[in-house]
């Protein structure tokens, strides 16, 4: 089993000021589709440091904490899927001419063998995972 570091870039079409609510719990909720984070305990802020939400699919639960922002260059969360995998999600946006280049981090330890291999699966398509997010967030831009 290995812990794998995966980074990818995609270009948002909005400056960073105003993209970097696409990357936070309550913003992705416009773009992609069944994400429904809950908060079991009330927040203003979703991007405020020590924040906790929950995310579930059939298959798992997954706990996230807001470990450090620096508004509005980058946020990173802790993720938790028990017995399955832990790690981070860093989104880095930087100003382009057009809007933002938003470089995506996922540092990734599996819990099991099973978890490795399908980390493994997740890492061989993980570039075109993070382009899809640029369709998606177009397609809720437009």
């Amino acid at each position: 089993m290995n812990r794998r570091v995966l980074s990818a870039a995609l270009t948002v079409p909005l400056p960073p000021e105003a993209a970097f609510r696409l990357f936070t719990a309550r913003g992705e909720r416009d773009w992609v589709p069944g994400w429904d984070p809950v908060f079991p305990v009330e927040t203003p802020d979703d991007t405020a440091p020590g924040t906790v939400w929950l995310t579930s699919s059939p298959e798992e639960e997954t706990t996230w904490l807001v470990t450090s922002r620096d508004f509005p260059r980058s946020v990173s969360y802790a993720r938790i899927t028990p017995g399955v995998r832990a790690g981070t999600v860093t989104v880095a946006l930087a100003a382009t001419a057009t809007g933002s280049e938003v470089t995506v981090t996922y540092d990734m330890t599996p819990l099991t063998p099973a978890a490795a291999k399908a980390l493994d699966e997740f890492a061989a398509d993980y570039p075109s995972f993070i382009h899809s997010w640029a369709g998606l967030i177009a397609a809720h831009l437009s």
